[in-house]
């Protein structure tokens, strides 16, 4: 998967445009997940124009909830992929895990970035996943095993939008700092602003790994991010959009 660089205004741009696509996409198909959609949008093109440029490179979107501009950028790209949640493992079309059921994208994420570096395969393995995702088990037994085998072609993507399917993720399970509690576990962490700039994301996500050390990047998003009204509000993870909030969403992105 080999992305084109972009400027940061043309970035901006691609931004608002996958919006609009994946809102309209959520009325056609009568299904939203808009809150951490919306969240990931700069994350997903941070990493489709200007990340992934080796042949070798893998993405696998572990909070498949959140697919929808995923199979949108992935059709742009000629990738025949149904537009859905919970996508199935088919990598000729560029989707190389089942997900959904949340904690399962790290661990399978390990085990692929591991086969690699077993058969000497160059190239990195980013994994997309929830600030949710993190209150699973399986999450902390995959980080000691990436620090154990030295795993330094591994990129955890965490999308920090402070929420989850019916409250604040503070209100379910205190996670703490994640940024401390990664480099308790061997690796490398550091956090960045998920909205602001898409071009520093591309140069934080493009830094490379220290030698046999996982990397893991917690990038503070906003659920919702893009409509003003539904922002920070836990009723958007799942809500349909209908009614009044359809011309509120298309007001907001300038679909109108």
């Amino acid at each position: 998967m080999i992305g084109a660089f972009m400027d940061e205004d043309s970035f901006k741009k691609k931004a608002l445009e996958l919006r609009q696509k994946t809102f309209s996409a959520f009325i056609e198909h009568g299904e939203s997940h808009l809150g951490g959609s919306f969240s990931i949008i700069e994350i997903l093109i941070a990493l489709f124009n200007g990340v992934l440029n080796n042949v070798n490179d893998k993405f696998i979107l572990s909070k498949s909830h959140a697919s929808y501009p995923y199979c949108i950028l992935m059709r742009e790209r000629g990738f025949n992929v149904p537009i859905k949640t919970h996508l199935e493992r088919d990598e000729s079309s560029g989707i190389y895990a089942t997900t959904g059921s949340l904690g399962h994208g790290l661990p399978i994420s390990t085990g692929i970035a591991f086969a690699m570096k077993v058969k000497k395969i160059d190239g990195r393995v980013y994994v997309l996943m929830s600030d949710g995702e993190c209150q699973e088990g399986t999450t902390w037994e995959s980080l000691l095993i990436a620090s154990a085998k030295c795993l330094d072609n591994l990129v955890v993507i965490i999308d920090s939008n402070k929420l989850q399917a019916i409250d604040f993720v503070e209100n379910i399970l205190p996670l703490g700092s994640l940024v401390e509690k990664f480099k308790a576990f061997g690796w490398d962490c550091e956090d960045v602003d998920g909205h602001e700039s898409i071009t520093n994301l591309v140069r934080v996500l493009s830094k490379p790994n220290t030698v046999n050390r996982p990397k893991a990047v917690i990038v503070n998003t906003t659920k919702g991010k893009g409509i003003p009204e539904f922002e920070n509000k836990p009723e958007w993870h799942a809500k349909k959009i209908k009614g009044e909030n359809v011309l509120i969403g298309k007001k907001a992105l300038g679909i109108l």
